[in-house]
C-alpha cells in the first residue's frame, strides 16, 4: 500500500503572493532575495522544481537548470495569515475562514487582565518585556534582569501568539511550561492561535541560548485534518519536530521531538524506515526559519538549504515503489526584509513518486490541494477543501 511523506521546509516562500501589499509583504521572496547575496548550489531540489517553482511564482528561477524529475508548482494561500499554524493547517486541508486576534504595536502589547492573570495564577513577581521583539534580541536585552528577578519575559510578533522566555536552571523548564499552560487558557477567548514556551540557558546577555526544549500550545484545528484523517483509517502517522504541537496532537500519531535540522533529518530517515504501510510522515524543518528568517541571515539561510540539498538523495532512497514525497513549505521569511517576522509569500510545490512523469502541476489556489493530492493517494479523501492534482501531471 502507499505511503506519504510531507517535508515542510519551514519559511521557504518563493515570493508572487498577489495580496502581499495588505500585508506589508510586497516584493518579498525568500528564496530569490537568498540568491541574489549568494551562488546557491541546490542541484537535487532543482532537479524535484524548486527553481521552475520559483520562476512560476515570480518570473525568475535563481537556481542553474537541472534535468527535471518530479512535478512541481506553486500554492497560494487562502486563509487569512502568514503564521506557521495557518500554513501547516490549511497544507492538512483546513483553511481558516476567520481571522486570528493578534496584540498590537504598542507597549505593554498585552492587555491588563492577561498580564494580571498570569501574574496572579502563577505567582510571579511580574513579566518584563511585553512587546512586540525578535526571540534572540529579547533574551539578550532581559534575560539577566529574568535571572536577577524570577519576572519570565513575555513577547509577541506580527503573528498571533505569546512567546514566554524563561531560564532552565533559574526559572524552571516545568515551572515555565505551566505558566504557559495558563496563558494559554487566558487567550483562547482572545483568539490567538499558539502560546510558546522559550527556554534559553546562559549567565549573561553574550552567553544566553535558546535550547531545544520549546513547546507550542496551539489550538486544535477546527476541522479534520490530512493527519486526522490517515488516523481515522487506523493508519501509521509519524510527526517529526513540532508537527505535533502545530496540530494540538491531533491525529499526529507517534511523535518524535528532536531539535535541529541534522536531528529533524535523522529522525525522518528512521521514520520512513518504521512508517508502515499507508501512512504518513510530516516533518518541519524549523531551523530555515528561526535560525536564519527571522535572524534575517541570507547567508545562513542558503548555506543550510545546501546541506539540506546535500541530504536529499538519502531521503529518495527510503522511497519504495508507490511512495509520494512532496516538499514544500509554509510560508515565506525573507532574510533580506525588514522587521523580524514572516512574509506572505507563495509556497513551492515539489512532488516526487519512483516512475513518475516530471511535469508542472501549476499554480495551484490553496495550499490545501497539497492535503487534498495526499489524501487520494493514501486513499482516505475527500478532504473538506482544496483540489488534488493528477499524479500523472494532468491539471
Amino acid at each position: 500500500m502507499a505511503r506519504a511523506f510531507i517535508l515542510v521546509l519551514d519559511s521557504l516562500g518563493v515570493g508572487g503572493a498577489p495580496d502581499a501589499a495588505s500585508f506589508g509583504d510586497a516584493g518579498a521572496n525568500t528564496l530569490l532575495h537568498i540568491a541574489d547575496r549568494m551562488p546557491l548550489a541546490l542541484p537535487h531540489l532543482a532537479s524535484l522544481g524548486l527553481g521552475l517553482a520559483a520562476g512560476l511564482s515570480a518570473g525568475r528561477n535563481p537556481l542553474p537548470p537541472q534535468p527535471l524529475i518530479g512535478q512541481y508548482g506553486v500554492a497560494r494561500e487562502v486563509s487569512r495569515g502568514k503564521d506557521t499554524i495557518t500554513g501547516h493547517w490549511e497544507i492538512a486541508g483546513v483553511p481558516l475562514a476567520f481571522d486570528w486576534g493578534y496584540f498590537p504595536h504598542r507597549i505593554p502589547a498585552f492587555p491588563q487582565q492577561l498580564i494580571d492573570g498570569i501574574v496572579s495564577r502563577c505567582a510571579l513577581p511580574g513579566l518584563l518585556a511585553m512587546c512586540h521583539a525578535s526571540g534572540t534580541q529579547v533574551i539578550e536585552d532581559f534575560g539577566e534582569e529574568h535571572i536577577r528577578t524570577g519576572k519570565p519575559i513575555a513577547y509577541t510578533s506580527a503573528d498571533s501568539v505569546l512567546q514566554i522566555a524563561a531560564h532552565e536552571v533559574h526559572f524552571g523548564l516545568e515551572r515555565l511550561y505551566e505558566v504557559c499552560r495558563v496563558a494559554r487558557e487566558l487567550t483562547y477567548p482572545m483568539n490567538i492561535g499558539r502560546v510558546i514556551a522559550r527556554p534559553f540557558v546562559g549567565e549573561t546577555a553574550a552567553t544566553f541560548t535558546r535550547t531545544g526544549h520549546r513547546k507550542d500550545y496551539a489550538v486544535k484545528p477546527p476541522a479534520p485534518t490530512l493527519l486526522d484523517r490517515v488516523s481515522a483509517a487506523g493508519r501509521d502517522v509519524v510527526s517529526v519536530g513540532k508537527i505535533g504541537d502545530i496540530f494540538a496532537h491531533s491525529g499526529t500519531g507517534r511523535e518524535i521531538k528532536v531539535s535541529g535540522n541534522p536531528a529533524f533529518l535523522e529522525a525522518t530517515l528512521s521514520g520512513m524506515d518504521s512508517l508502515g504501510e499507508g501512512g504518513l510522515l510530516m516533518t518541519n524543518f524549523v531551523d530555515f526559519d528561526t535560525e536564519f528568517g527571522h535572524r534575517r541571515d541570507a547567508i545562513g539561510y542558503g548555506r543550510a538549504l545546501e546541506a539540506f540539498d546535500g541530504e536529499v538523495p538519502r531521503i529518495m532512497a527510503k522511497l519504495r515503489k508507490g511512495d509520494l514525497l512532496v516538499l514544500t513549505a509554509d510560508h515565506g521569511n525573507d532574510p533580506s526584509w525588514t522587521g523580524t517576522d514572516h512574509t506572505r509569500e507563495q509556497i513551492p510545490i515539489m512532488s516526487y513518486q519512483p516512475g513518475n512523469t516530471p511535469t508542472c502541476i501549476g499554480l495551484r489556489h490553496s495550499f490545501a490541494d497539497i492535503g487534498q493530492s495526499v489524501a487520494a493517494h493514501l486513499g482516505v479523501g475527500p478532504l473538506a477543501s482544496g483540489t488534488a492534482w493528477a499524479m500523472d501531471g494532468s491539471p
